[in-house]
């Protein structure tokens, strides 16, 4: 009698457990706002999530971009370019997502649950690619504006784009000069700190471009006139390498810059990135533009971890950390640079106002994003943490699935299910009759365990798992019809029931162990080599097998213990 009282509070209890694995229920959760304050709130978590073919969501096809130059290993690219994706969309947070390689050239991604495409895609396309660079500080660029200047004339860029080479038939650039210069109040500079690699703000006064003045050459505004197309268009900042362009003339300069003959005019070892405008404050209309060294001092191959923060004078940031060589490394160059800025360089473009190296700095620092959403941070931070991409990609199919098709396949799936499982029930009680009852009771606890094992995992539902866990009833009732044909033959053998039920049991174990064990074996290998569905389906499969070893042997073996001991010793068995 105790053995029996043992078998029902352990029935009792994983009862009890799979109801709470199953039962939706509040968490609390801490979350930034958009001032980029933490706060606690609480959310409804959902213990059984569905996937892309249940509920919809979002469908990427990505190539590489060869625009910016061909790509020689295409197939390796994509193979180095899967593992990053891969890494991005698991720290996304997206549930069950289905990321692989179509051909050798195309990847594909589907996002269940995903509305934002525009987040999603970028989130994807996104290089990545980090680099620390020094700016210059020997007035390079100054020195080879009025070459800059004479090349466009010559070659006539300025009637290209109808830019107008005199000063007063541009207004842009006059508006530009005195809107440029209420941006510069005094005490704004840049500082960073050894430990942490913080900008901070701190008093400071405009340097010294080093460049000479004259009344009659056409050098710009370096030299008092102006008066040159691409000279006229940009203002020295307050910093060594710091100049600003009116938002309205970012286009001419950017192609300026583009050709050939002008890139190659531009100072050796020196390159020109533009900053972003949110650093200047709301309603800046100008945009950065830095000298800065072409070799970087350092860059993010190194970096180890990221995570966005809030900082009470510099707003959102991204903080950082780099391994120990990255650290040594990163030390002993910004030890050679004290008093030097630096910029820090997201996929070419500065982010934030280059800080001062005041001393050396170490594997910590951080990534200014002021004026930037607080989830634009999380995203950079989270490609961050995944990698750069080998290859820049794009997206070349997007499309969205919405629920209808969800609901279909939903509506499909359990009507499948149901009448498969109906099915099984009605041959299950009609051929053998009590025990068939009992092994049926024991398939509806078989379906709770299976449901709460999913749970347990966070697995997502899939249209392929549901089909899995339809499987996995057969298997389960398999093992039954193993157990009540042995105890039909000890019967027969004109054994007692007790004792017929005890030997059907013990025989029919090593035949029931071989099935479920080859069958969970093919379900592993299915998961290994699969993806998306597949996975789900070798994972509902598997937990479907569980199950059923718990179902079909133990607690059906309780119903018999059960029974007997009530009938006292019953000498007749419907089976």
């Amino acid at each position: 009698m105790a053995t029996i009282r043992n078998r029902l509070i352990l029935i009792l209890v994983l009862v009890a457990a799979s109801g709470w694995a199953l039962f939706p229920r509040t968490v609390s959760v801490r979350e930034l706002n958009k001032n980029g304050v933490w706060y606690d709130t609480t959310q409804t978590h959902i213990p059984l999530k569905k996937g892309l073919d249940l509920q919809g969501g979002m469908y990427l096809a990505l190539e590489v971009d060869e625009s910016k130059g061909a790509v020689a290993n295409k197939a390796e690219a994509i193979d180095r370019a899967l593992k990053v994706v891969r890494n991005r969309i698991d720290q996304f947070g997206v549930t069950e997502p289905d990321v692989r390689k179509v051909g050798n050239d195309r990847i594909t991604v589907e996002l269940p649950g995903v509305t934002d495409q525009q987040r999603a895609e970028q989130l994807v396309e996104k290089s990545a690619f980090l680099e620390f660079q020094i700016t210059d500080k020997t007035g390079a660029l100054d020195k080879v504006t009025p070459r800059i200047d004479q090349i466009i004339r010559a070659k006539g860029y300025d009637k290209a784009s109808g830019a107008v080479t005199t000063p007063g038939a541009a207004p842009s650039a006059d508006t530009a000069k005195n809107a440029i210069s209420s941006l510069f109040t005094p005490g704004d500079s840049n500082k960073a700190k050894s430990d942490t690699g913080k900008a901070k703000g701190a008093a400071g006064a405009k340097k010294d471009t080093g460049a000479t003045k004259s009344d009659t050459s056409d050098t710009g505004v370096f030299n008092g006139a102006a008066n040159g197309p691409f000279s006229r268009l940009i203002q020295p900042g307050q910093m060594p390498g710091e100049y600003y362009v009116s938002n309205t003339d970012v286009p001419t300069v950017s192609r300026y810059l583009s050709y050939p003959d002008i890139a190659a005019a531009l100072p050796p070892g020196k390159t020109l990135l533009w900053g972003t405008t949110a650093d200047l404050g709301q309603g800046a209309n100008a945009t950065p533009l830095y000298v800065v060294d072409t070799k970087p001092i350092i860059t993010g191959e190194y970096l180890t971890d990221a995570k966005p923060a809030t900082d009470p004078i510099e707003g959102n940031i991204v903080q950082f950390t780099l391994n120990s060589e990255g650290g040594r490394r990163f030390r002993q160059e910004t030890g050679k640079h004290v008093n030097d800025y630096m910029a820090i360089v997201l996929d070419g473009k500065v982010m934030g106002r280059p800080p001062i190296i005041e001393s050396a700095i170490g594997t910590r620092g951080q990534i200014t994003m002021r004026g930037q959403p607080l989830q634009q941070v999380q995203d950079l931070a989270l490609v961050l943490r995944a990698g750069a991409l080998p290859v820049p990609l794009k997206v070349v199919d997007s499309r969205t699935i919405g629920p209808t098709l969800g609901a279909d396949s939903i509506r499909d799936g359990i009507n499948a299910g149901i009448l498969g499982v109906a099915l099984v029930l009605i041959i299950m009680i009609g051929y053998y009759r009590f025990s068939g009852l009992l092994a049926v009771v024991a398939l509806g606890l078989y379906v709770l365990f299976t449901l709460a094992l999913l749970a347990g995992l966070d697995a997502t539902l899939t249209l392929p798992g549901i089909a899995g866990m339809v499987l996995s009833v057969g298997i389960a009732v398999d093992a039954n019809v193993l157990i009540f044909e042995r105890i039909r033959e000890e019967l027969a053998r004109g054994k007692t029931v007790r004792a017929s039920v005890d030997e059907g049991f013990r025989h029919a174990m090593s035949a029931i162990i071989d099935s479920n064990v080859s069958t969970a074996l093919t379900a592993a290998v299915l998961y290994w080599i699969g993806t998306g569905p597949v996975k789900g389906f070798a994972v509902t499969l598997i937990c479907g097998i569980a199950a059923s070893m718990v179902s079909a042997i133990f607690v059906v073996r309780t119903f018999y213990l059960l029974w007997l001991n009530r009938t006292r010793g019953a000498r007749q068995l419907s089976i």
